[in-house]
């Protein structure tokens, strides 16, 4: 194999980065502790959680976990006081943190190690491709330029956050648990208008599961309008 390959394939665990412009989908990992009854008559209605503002964000967000649970076979209720289950959801996404990534066919710059699968550099850590780095490199994040620096330096910078949905299914009358999930991904978009719904159809693939899985989900992506 080259080397242009082994650095290509060591590229790929980073390009993995989600919502590039909606060109690889969203990979999401996905854990579920349930007892969910099978739909039989059974209603929900959806309620925020863990000091969740309940504004027009939220009922938006919600819009999405009700359509999701009717798909199930379950009864939209039309108050709390009416539903035999509550749907508690959060979400959120952080501040997103600064990630290095180095070219390593930058003059001068790292080895190549055989019994690691890639590059590395003086400190280490594993060197992939850079979009700008050489113009022969055959791989496009998809968004736009952030790796982009007025300085040669053969290092490129990014941002990455963290997003994430937790949903919690719980029978009305008695508190008691029914369904428990947690839904995350690593994306290089912080909008939570795009990854809010992703992270849904994530958390509803195979729903309700099995008990104590996680699994690794990757949405594909949506087709322009």
């Amino acid at each position: 194999m080259s080397v242009r390959k082994l650095a290509a394939a060591a590229f790929l665990g980073v390009a993995a980065l989600g919502l590039s412009a909606c060109a690889v989908g969203l990979p999401t990992q996905v854990s579920r502790y349930q007892a969910m009854p099978s739909p039989a008559g059974q209603s929900f209605f959806v309620v925020p959680a863990n000091g969740q503002p309940a504004g027009l964000e939220f009922t938006r967000y919600a819009a999405y976990v009700s359509q999701a649970m009717q798909a199930q076979g379950y009864a939209a209720a039309p108050s709390p006081q009416s539903a035999t289950m509550l749907v508690k959801v959060n979400y959120g996404v952080d501040k997103g943190t600064t990630e290095y990534r180095a070219d390593p066919f930058y003059r001068n710059r790292g080895f190549y190690s055989p019994f690691y699968g890639g590059y590395y550099g003086s400190w280490g850590r594993p060197l992939y491709y850079s979009r700008y780095g050489r113009r022969y490199s055959p791989f496009y994040y998809g968004w736009d330029d952030p790796f982009y620096s007025p300085f040669d330096t053969g290092i490129d910078t990014y941002e990455v956050y963290k997003s994430f949905l937790d949903l919690n299914i719980v029978r009305r009358a008695d508190n008691a648990p029914l369904f428990e999930g947690h839904a995350k991904a690593r994306s290089s978009n912080d909008n939570l208008t795009v990854l809010v719904p992703n992270l849904v159809e994530a958390m509803f693939t195979g729903f309700p599961g099995r008990n104590g899985e996680t699994v690794k989900i990757t949405v594909p992506p949506r087709k322009r309008s």
